[in-house]
């Protein structure tokens, strides 16, 4: 079993995948990414979508360690769509009506709407035309965009976020955008006690985890488990780990 600590949005996270999974799964797919990568001749662009809690921020953070591993010429980098969430201040003065009555967009925040996917999508498109870009970020400790912005520079791109397959307004044009598409599948009940405890350990009471897990990430996860378009491949997750799909 491999296991590993990144920092995730200001957190500590824990990882562990089995030398299975390694082998039979990552590997090989780390491998077709440097083939395509050459067979294209400039930079790839790789999705990594999957509903809260699938653990896809995770795995996007140990491939690209993984990848060093990897016999290629190519660098290889993982980034995240979060820092692409409006600011606080926006959210908050902008409306959604949700059962029956008006609110802050903030009490919804996570849902498709809270992010600036205008803004996604033109920074995916510089991505395409620049070597070096620099890419916004997320602060959960503060729980709003950092100020902070990374520069991205690889050969091979691996941006993971939860709706970058989402097959509606706005978010289905991200798609032709990408080379290479990987989505993970699993069940609400796999879900539900990682994005409760996710919440526990941003500062979150077990009350108001709860609530946010009943009125946004388990809305959030059904819609893009139901909502997202096909993906070149599909791990699927359970509780002992990742298998293929196709």
């Amino acid at each position: 079993m491999i296991r590993k600590t990144y920092t995730v949005t200001g957190l500590p996270v824990d990882a562990e995948f089995s030398e299975i999974e390694v082998i039979h799964l990552f590997k090989p797919l780390l491998s077709h990414l440097a083939r395509l990568r050459k067979e294209k001749g400039t930079r790839l662009i790789v999705y990594l979508a999957a509903p809260p809690g699938a653990g896809k921020t995770t795995l996007s953070l140990f491939l690209e360690d993984l990848f060093k591993e990897v016999k290629s010429p190519y660098s290889f980098q993982s980034i995240s769509m979060d820092g692409f969430h409006h600011f606080n201040q926006f959210l908050n003065s902008q409306m959604i009506f949700r059962d029956g009555q008006s609110v802050p967009l903030r009490t919804y925040k996570g849902i498709p709407e809270t992010f600036n996917v205008d803004f996604l999508k033109a920074s995916i498109e510089v991505l395409q035309t620049k070597e070096v870009a620099e890419w916004p970020t997320y602060d959960r400790l503060l729980h709003d965009v950092s100020d902070q912005t990374i520069k991205v520079d690889a050969d091979i791109i691996l941006i993971e976020g939860n709706y970058l397959l989402l097959n509606e307004d706005k978010w289905k044009e991200l798609h032709q955008l990408s080379d290479y598409t990987i989505f993970i599948d699993t069940s609400i009940d796999t879900l539900k006690d990682r994005l409760i405890d996710r919440k526990q350990r941003g500062g979150a009471s077990l009350k108001d985890a709860l609530l946010h897990y009943e009125r946004t990430d388990k809305v959030n996860a059904e819609r893009v488990l139901n909502q997202s378009l096909p993906a070149d491949e599909t791990l699927y997750l359970t509780n002992n780990g990742f298998t293929k799909i196709n």
